[in-house]
């Protein structure tokens, strides 16, 4: 796309992270799966044509857009990895605002898997200005990929981590992943 240069020299202190939807769907699907689990619930994987969304977000935030990473391997810790490494920058995600579904959380804390580590197959996240980000979130939950779009987290500096603020207000560390939770996907 013309005028859209995504890298992180240009990631600022105070930027957004935004997903376009929830975490560990295609993970928890692909395991369940694999594993010939069955529950009382559906357990879908998340995969999904990206183009609508990132269309939608070259359209609206294009010169504003910083990073952009796809969830894929490692999932959405993988990816503040990513970002720190790309900006160094420290990443602190807002635990109660990274949307996890509910069969999803529960399939994760029976089996001992963070969501957060697991694959999203059909997700984007994309750094913005922070003052660019609401723009972009009524973007993407006007369209069906990215209807459970959220902000997540943000961009600090000083910390030198990847940092989860759970529910409780405390912080846990997100370590780098040493191996895949699950044997490649596809």
């Amino acid at each position: 796309y013309d005028g859209v240069n995504v890298s992180g020299e240009r990631a600022r202190v105070g930027d957004h992270v935004i997903v376009s939807g929830t975490v560990g769907d295609h993970g928890v699907a692909i395991l369940s799966h694999r594993q010939g689990l069955a529950f009382e619930t559906t357990l879908e994987s998340d995969s999904a044509n990206l183009h609508p969304l990132i269309e939608r977000m070259v359209q609206c935030n294009g010169g504003a857009l910083r990073i952009l990473r796809d969830p894929t391997r490692g999932g959405l810790a993988t990816v503040g990895h990513e970002l720190h490494r790309a900006t160094g920058l420290s990443v602190v995600f807002d635990g109660p605002a990274v949307p996890v579904r509910d069969p999803v959380h529960s399939v994760c804390e029976m089996l001992g898997y963070d969501p957060l580590y697991l694959a999203c197959e059909g997700r984007v996240v994309a750094v913005v200005a922070e003052e660019d980000a609401d723009r972009l979130l009524s973007a993407w939950r006007k369209l069906p990929e990215g209807a459970e779009a959220a902000c997540v987290g943000e961009l600090v500096k000083g910390r030198e981590r990847v940092i989860l603020v759970t529910e409780l207000g405390g912080e846990r560390i997100l370590e780098e992943l040493e191996d895949d939770p699950l044997p490649r996907i596809c």
